[in-house]
């Protein structure tokens, strides 16, 4: 389950109000959370980020509330990983349960700089620069490339139950 795609990169204590603003709140549009996800970061984001790029990012991403709109926002934005130091708990689930691939690797984030071009591989936990450097993240379990794979945590329930897909 490999992704290539360009680095965004952000620092450190990245709350879920930077991710998505509290004012856009008031719907649960994927499509409309996208195009304001990390705009009080960097306002330009929502216009440059682009279907498989990679969001790279310092150690307590996602700390802040449980709202789950926020790895909804990254990944409607096209996001296809976010790769960073730590991250906060509930964010971690919460990004893994909507179907949003997350790792932690310090020494990707260190080395990355925004712009490059990388390729994260999954099953294997490897992110690798344009310039051939390999980090190493802890791979994913079988189990949780599957919730991954089937967009989330509901739509894995309900394959697993023998239904199509819920989202």
């Amino acid at each position: 389950m490999p992704f290539t795609g360009k680095v965004h990169k952000f620092g450190d204590d990245i709350n879920t109000d930077l991710i998505i603003p509290a004012r856009y709140l008031i719907t649960t549009d994927p499509k409309e959370l996208a195009s304001h996800c990390m705009e009080d970061d960097d306002p330009d984001f929502p216009g440059k980020v682009r279907e498989g790029d990679i969001m790279v990012a310092g150690k307590n991403f996602g700390c802040g509330s449980s709202r789950e709109h926020a790895p909804i926002a990254i990944k409607a934005a096209g996001v296809s990983v976010v790769i960073a130091r730590s991250f906060a708990r509930i964010f971690l689930r919460n990004s893994i349960n909507i179907g949003l691939p997350i790792m932690e690797c310090p020494e990707a984030v260190d080395a990355l700089a925004a712009g490059a071009r990388v390729t994260v591989d999954l099953e294997k936990g490897s992110i690798v620069s344009e310039d051939g450097r390999t980090f190493q993240a802890r791979p994913f379990p079988e189990f949780m490339l599957e919730i991954i794979r089937s967009g989330g945590l509901l739509n894995y329930v309900v394959k697993r139950m023998g239904g199509g897909k819920k989202q």
